[in-house]
């Protein structure tokens, strides 16, 4: 072996020996011999960062809620969240060029960015940092997470949430997916709880829904929802569509082109052809994620694909008004072969990742936060707030107190304001260790999260980003580009024939922009992904 190759295996050695399992086995903030963690021994030391999150929607402050407070009671630590009024990307993209990024910074991980801050030196090692200030970041972080963040210099500069490893997977959790087909209870047990996995039985209980429910509150139905369009499409009408219809990830080994797939161009032109008919609403093709929370609030959608997740503040008040207005899963569009769906859930990469920008004057204290949210003690408060002011424990249970619970169900914005607990500061969350806290849990998520869970399937392997200006990132951001152009005219052709032309100019450009060589790099990175989480 090469000496390179040495340094990453002996980087890689040191991690998983100094790394812990999964962190629910960290029962305390102490290690085994006693150690004190960096937080606990700087706590008395006031500090405040400036946090930069990549969604403009988030709008929790710090030191308000119960949960905030109480962190920095035992931290020492106060945050300034900053978020993108317009544009994340612009934002972002701004702060980079300006050499302006806060002290923390949280993205999606599959953003370019996140390789451009590393190449540009702009972010700290967090090993380097744990090396320095807190051996204690070895104790809370996954090493299978670490082992897959690791980049080729032995560093680890970014750590994920809501990730789930393979071995997860296999350790029997249940895990479910975030991904739905949602339609409103009333009115479809209203229309005789139809069938709507074929394209004639879909078209024909959209049509139903909007005769017999024409309006909601004064409003006009929008019979069918999506997620929001942007430049590279919409999650509802590609990937999460993709998905219901099983459309494999991988044909032969080679990373399948899904936006091709038969089945999927069939359901398309039938969107096609429900956008003619009237039932595809001009909102859907403009509204952003504030104006799809209103609809689904005053529940104006009959059905959409969408994340369950996403639903649950929308849940509670349509409960709270009425129950029968709640939106439950069923089975959606299939394959013409009624497959199953194929399911994705969070894979290895999780959500978001959270770096520490070298402009952060303390990265001592930063690292040490890391490891606080990080750990079984920062998870608990995260996830179950305050002992004896959000929740109580009873004969080694943890029990939700019946006031805080009915505002959670009520007014998610009130109980953030108040409360702040339930993951209202995600950016670090581990649902693995968070899922041997919950107690009679909500039935409006849960039962949306238990549906997906026999159609739930790893699939972490398909999940590529290239590294930022390489040639085969810039090949894939222009084809994505040229989807996200190429949907809505799909969608909003006036016939199937105009719908095949548009169709295979897009194919074309995506041939033209570089398809091919890009499938097979897409495959390579494929295939090594899979060697790496022991698939292969």
């Amino acid at each position: 072996m090469g000496k390179r190759t040495w340094i990453l295996l002996l980087a890689a050695l040191m991690f998983l020996m100094l790394g812990g399992c999964r962190n629910t086995e960290n029962a305390s903030s102490q290690d085994t011999e006693g150690e004190q963690s960096a937080w606990e021994r700087l706590a008395g030391e006031p500090v405040t960062f400036d946090w930069y999150i990549n969604y403009s929607w988030y709008t929790t402050p710090w030191g308000q809620n119960a949960v905030s407070r109480a962190i920095t009671d035992e931290t020492g630590v106060s945050i300034q969240f900053d978020v993108p009024t317009g544009s994340e990307k612009e934002k972002l993209n701004a702060m980079i060029a300006s050499d302006t990024l806060p002290d923390l910074v949280t993205l999606g991980w599959w953003e370019n960015q996140v390789q451009t801050m590393i190449d540009q030196d702009m972010v700290y090692a967090l090993n380097e940092l744990a090396d320095q200030y807190d051996p204690y970041f070895y104790k809370v972080v996954d090493s299978q997470v670490v082992s897959w963040y690791q980049k080729e210099d032995g560093n680890l500069y970014a750590y994920p949430n809501s990730s789930y490893s393979l071995q997860d997977f296999e350790s029997g959790t249940n895990i479910g997916s975030n991904q739905n087909f949602l339609v409103r209870k009333d009115i479809y047990e209203a229309i005789g709880s139809p069938d709507m996995t074929t394209p004639e039985g879909f078209r024909q209980a959209v049509a139903a829904a909007l005769e017999m429910f024409p309006e909601v509150h004064g409003e006009a139905l929008i019979p069918i929802g999506s997620d929001e369009f942007y430049d590279e499409g919409c999650n509802s009408f590609d990937k999460y569509l993709q998905n219901f219809l099983a459309v494999p990830f991988e044909v032969n080994e080679t990373y399948n082109d899904r936006y091709v797939d038969e089945d999927y161009i069939t359901w398309l032109k039938l969107f096609r052809q429900l956008n003619q008919e009237g039932y595809l609403a001009d909102e859907i093709f403009i509204d952003k994620r504030t104006q799809l929370e209103e609809n689904m609030a005053k529940g104006r959608y009959f059905c959409l694909l969408y994340q369950g997740s996403d639903i649950q503040t929308a849940q509670k008040k349509l409960n709270a008004e009425n129950p029968d207005m709640v939106y439950i899963a069923v089975n959606g569009p299939k394959n013409a072969q009624g497959d199953d769906p194929i399911l994705p859930s969070t894979g290895i990469n999780g959500w978001t990742l959270t770096m520490i920008s070298k402009n952060c004057e303390d990265p001592e204290r930063a690292i040490a936060f890391l490891s606080y949210l990080i750990s079984e003690q920062g998870q608990k408060k995260v996830f179950l707030g305050v002992e004896g002011v959000t929740y109580d424990i009873v004969d080694g249970t943890y029990v939700i107190k019946p006031e805080v619970q009915e505002l959670l169900n009520t007014n998610r914005e009130e109980y953030d304001r108040l409360y702040g607990a339930d993951d209202a500061y995600w950016m670090l969350q581990d649902n693995v260790m968070q899922d041997q806290w919950i107690v009679d849990s909500d039935d409006l998520i849960q039962s949306l999260r238990e549906w997906t869970m026999p159609y739930t399937q790893y699939t972490g392997q398909y999940d590529i980003v290239f590294e930022a200006d390489s040639k085969y990132a810039q090949m894939d951001r222009k084809i994505k580009l040229a989807w996200g152009k190429t949907l809505p005219l799909l969608l909003l052709a006036d016939s199937d024939e105009a719908f095949d032309q548009i169709f295979d100019t897009y194919v074309k450009e995506k041939y033209e922009l570089g398809y091919e060589e890009l499938q097979q790099e897409y495959t390579r990175v494929m295939q090594e992904s899979k060697e790496k989480l022991g698939l292969k």
